[in-house]
């Protein structure tokens, strides 16, 4: 007995420090990106940065550092995936849990983790090769790089994440309810949408928040689709991400635009902040209110 307890306590002292080094690891890049993104905000001026309408740090003459087109560019880019991804991964997921046979069911299941491995080199290579090129001719454009392909390969690559915890949250569903609502003469359907989707919505959310959090955080693919000019966003106009921007011109920017990078991190940082807590915020007042 003695030897069980103590093995006890070594595991929970092994879990705890676990916990407290992933927590630590949250401390330390948060700090971090405090300290570094807060300069060049003092510099710049706070309005100026967030409100500026034009991005020309590397301008010998007049540096303007106004990233109000990246913002909006990366909140609009992610809406529309979220817009596309969300329904398509979530009918994927109800098709996969409940509708599929389970030899199809095993079939499309490797597909969709297929998608999850694929680096995001690839996504924006066929998307430069294969996506670029033909909305450029369906739209009757001179190029398809732009917001609109960028939106597609985001809504893409969000699949995965959405699909995947969506179906977990769904097979955890307790049979009883679905079982109740058919012997009530509900339809398959109809428990599908009104007790089995319900009933889950806590995990499908977790899912919208991962795949919102690969939305904003995704950089190369897009790099590769957006065109990477800093304008005010427009469906079939080249734009420029916040992730974007901090990628293709970390390599050489010093001085304040090294620091005005940083802060574009840092205001990436608080996005996905934000974003959690809300998702946070409302489970738990739809939870209270139960």
């Amino acid at each position: 007995m003695k030897v069980k307890h103590i093995i006890k306590k070594v595991m929970n002292g092994v879990f705890f420090m676990c916990g407290m080094v992933a927590i630590a690891f949250v401390a330390i890049i948060t700090v971090y990106m405090i300290v570094s993104g807060i300069p060049a905000i003092k510099e710049i001026g706070l309005i100026k940065f967030l409100t500026g309408t034009i991005w020309t740090p590397a301008s010998s003459k007049d540096p303007q550092y106004g990233i109000l087109p990246l913002i909006m560019t990366s909140a609009y880019g992610t809406f529309g995936a979220v817009l596309i991804g969300v329904p398509v991964g979530l009918m994927t997921a109800v098709f996969l849990s409940k509708v599929a046979p389970p030899s199809v069911a095993n079939k499309v299941r490797p597909a969709v983790e297929l998608l999850a491995g694929i680096p995001s080199v690839v996504y924006g290579l066929v998307g430069t090769m294969v996506l670029v090129p033909t909305v450029a001719k369906v739209f009757g454009l001179s190029k398809g790089s732009g917001l609109f392909s960028a939106i597609l390969v985001l809504a893409i690559m969000i699949l995965p994440s959405v699909i995947s915890v969506s179906e977990t949250a769904l097979n955890a569903v307790p049979k009883e309810y679905e079982e109740a609502s058919l012997a009530l003469g509900a339809t398959h359907t109809e428990t599908i949408f009104k007790v089995s989707i319900p009933a889950a919505k806590s995990g499908i959310a977790a899912g919208i928040v991962l795949g919102v959090g690969r939305s904003i955080g995704e950089a190369m693919a897009v790099m590769m689709v957006a065109g990477n000019v800093a304008n005010m966003p427009s469906l079939f106009k080249s734009v420029s991400f916040l992730t974007t921007s901090i990628a293709k011109d970390m390599g050489y920017a010093s001085g304040l635009h090294r620091q005005a990078l940083f802060s574009i991190a840092l205001v990436l940082f608080a996005f996905i902040l934000i974003i959690n807590t809300v998702m946070n915020k409302l489970l738990k007042k739809e939870d209270s209110d139960k």
